[in-house]
């Protein structure tokens, strides 16, 4: 059986349990950063809310699968958040439920949680562009600034592109224009969308700290992924690694790796879409250590963290791959699309 706890003094283990019993209750999987200052904040965000992930998912009247189905949701669905609850199965790897405004409870690995965020269109760009994210459950890119025109793909919350223009629509309103980085070609969305990210919230984490007290430690057997400094656990998040799928064996491997190329959004796509394939844009906060693609990143197409379930990846959170990314090397400047660099990388490593 493993061990979360190898690595861990007595005291962090207990700080870490503690912290991670309240985790459950932040939706979206925040990552555990139990060392870090308080945040502030300093407005109130809008009302959270989920989008189903799943083709289809039962609504209980309990929170847990042995209730009464009291509504049926599909994919894409969004619906209001009123708290979230726990299944009293304590042998579930996963008992966070969504109890609903409406009323009724969706078992949260098949909701992404989500806001709804409007924001002021920017209109100037740089030559090589910004880096964006989306604000909205979904929207719809198009193959002209026009939503009349063709639909290439539909872009999801907190998925993250490279913006490289603001464009008029035919009734005079912005959009912007997107680079998909894997087919070298463009589209188009409605720029209230898109939330530009401002350059501080893009300034690496720790920089004081040498390169080499740094490393991740990403333990298969309990899905958990931590980062040290100095050998001093400081972050840790649950997570979703590689798995044995219908189309094959996808286990992440194990070995010691380092995060040389990252990349702050990547249009990841593969095989065939109906048997285990998959077509990904704007994947967020990738973290390569394997040339043929295995990676650290954000995940928006599930919220299903604790049990394997990737194409060898290691699925996390965005908050939590935002996190890592910022914190590990090499570090990404602001208006670089990616970054190669093995000198300074940080550690993986990846062990049952």
């Amino acid at each position: 059986m493993d061990d979360p706890t190898r690595g861990l003094s007595r005291r962090d283990f207990l700080k870490l349990s503690g912290l991670g019993l309240l985790g459950l209750f932040l939706p979206g999987g925040h990552p555990l950063s139990f060392f870090s200052d308080p945040v502030t904040v300093s407005a109130p965000e809008p009302a959270l809310q989920g989008r189903i992930t799943t083709s289809t998912n039962w609504a209980y009247d309990i929170p847990s699968s042995k209730g009464k189905r009291v509504k049926l949701y599909w994919r894409d669905l969004i619906v209001n958040i009123d708290r979230t609850a726990v299944d009293e199965d304590a042998s579930a790897y996963n008992r966070i439920w969504y109890k609903l405004v409406e009323g009724g409870f969706l078992y949260s690995g098949g909701v992404q949680p989500v806001r709804t965020i409007l924001n002021e269109p920017v209109t100037t760009f740089p030559k090589d562009g910004l880096l964006g994210e989306i604000s909205v459950p979904f929207t719809d890119a198009h193959a002209s600034p026009d939503a009349a025109s063709k639909v290439t793909y539909r872009l999801y919350y907190e998925t993250t592109h490279w913006v490289l223009e603001s464009v008029p629509g035919p009734d005079g309103s912005a959009w912007l224009r997107l680079l998909d980085d894997k087919l070298e070609q463009f589209y188009f969305v409605p720029a209230r969308h898109v939330r530009i990210l401002p350059r501080a919230e893009l300034e690496p984490i720790s920089p004081s700290v040498p390169p080499r007290e740094k490393r991740i430690e990403v333990r298969l057997n309990a899905q958990l992924v931590l980062a040290y400094e100095s050998g001093r656990p400081v972050f840790a998040a649950r997570a979703a690694t590689g798995a044995i799928l219908q189309a094959g064996t996808y286990t992440t491997p194990v070995g010691n790796f380092s995060t040389y190329h990252k990349r702050p959004s990547r249009h990841m796509a593969a095989g065939d879409i109906t048997a285990s394939g998959f077509d990904l844009p704007g994947v967020p906060w990738v973290m390569y250590i394997k040339d043929n693609g295995v990676s650290l990143h954000g995940t928006y197409w599930h919220n299903d963290f604790g049990r394997p379930r990737s194409h060898g990846c290691v699925n996390l959170s965005p908050s939590a791959a935002k996190w890592l990314y910022r914190w590990s090397m090499p570090s990404v400047p602001p208006e670089k699309q990616y970054k190669y660099e093995y000198a300074n990388a940080t550690r993986v490593d990846v062990v049952t």
